[in-house]
């Protein structure tokens, strides 16, 4: 399965013997050792030889225990009208039953709520009551890429709320990876600086170039005409206009003592 830690809340090991699973976060499981509650909702399986039933008390509460029905045992399997063996107090010499949050289950029982295949000692997650195989869960609760619908697993980035792989996140227009770079929308699609100037941006009148506004970029809009901050000079002496007064002659803008001298 590879590395679930991303898209399950907890990374899911699976183990020859003894031990487990403990992760941090969400609720996956691995059946091996023992399935005991680590303090983040998941656990281990535990897989016992039981001679005698086993006495449950309050911190087993959270623990799945694989053993075999003794003669005499009361068992109902939770399947009830599902159960694989049509008869909830199934209980022939040599069947094994599954204990998990005070239910029970034939072994054959206890399986995947979606695919239906048994769980075995394979991995499985617990949700709202439900048991999923590790697969299942991934595909029916993982984070999916709006771009290419594929389950992300790392290193996602959110969009306006939206989850996309990093490799996925992408100028509309030029396609470059824009993690990492300045960018900004229209029409709710993402693109770079560059595009989105060469697209969409009012020119400057002087220098012909785009004027995007992205990273604070200044400029001065007048009768339908755009400067950036660093073009808006007198058109005779060059000097900036910016906060100052100015004249219009014709096409160009001048300052005020310019101005004063083509009237002389």
């Amino acid at each position: 399965m590879g590395d679930l830690a991303d898209v399950l809340g907890r990374k899911l090991t699976l183990k020859n013997g003894g031990g487990g699973c403990n992760g941090s976060g969400g609720g996956g499981l691995s059946l091996s050792g023992g399935l005991k509650n680590g303090g983040g909702g998941g656990g281990k399986l535990i897989t016992k030889k039981v001679t005698q039933p086993m006495r449950r008390n309050e911190t087993e509460d959270d623990i799945a225990i694989l053993s075999m029905i003794m003669p005499g045992e009361k068992f109902r399997c939770h399947m009830a009208e599902d159960c694989v063996f049509g008869d909830v107090y199934h209980n022939s010499l040599g069947t094994k039953k599954m204990e998990y949050k005070t239910r029970q289950w034939h072994e054959k029982c206890f399986a995947c709520c979606v695919c239906k295949n048994s769980i075995g000692t394979k991995s499985f997650i617990p949700r709202e009551q439900e048991i999923y195989c590790a697969g299942c869960y991934e595909e029916k609760f993982a984070t999916r890429c709006v771009k290419c619908t594929k389950i992300i697993t790392s290193g996602g980035v959110t969009y306006k709320n939206d989850p996309w792989h990093r490799e996925c996140f992408t100028c509309t227009n030029c396609n470059n990876q824009l993690q990492g770079q300045r960018f900004t929308s229209k029409d709710d699609k993402p693109y770079c600086a560059d595009c989105y100037g060469e697209l969409f941006a009012k020119r400057c009148f002087t220098c012909s170039k785009p004027i995007t506004g992205i990273g604070g970029t200044r400029f001065i809009s007048f009768e339908e005409r755009h400067w950036h901050n660093n073009c808006f000079n007198c058109g005779s002496c060059k000097a900036s206009l910016v906060g100052r007064g100015f004249i219009t002659d014709g096409d160009d803008i001048i300052c005020p003592d310019c101005a004063k001298q083509k009237l002389m």
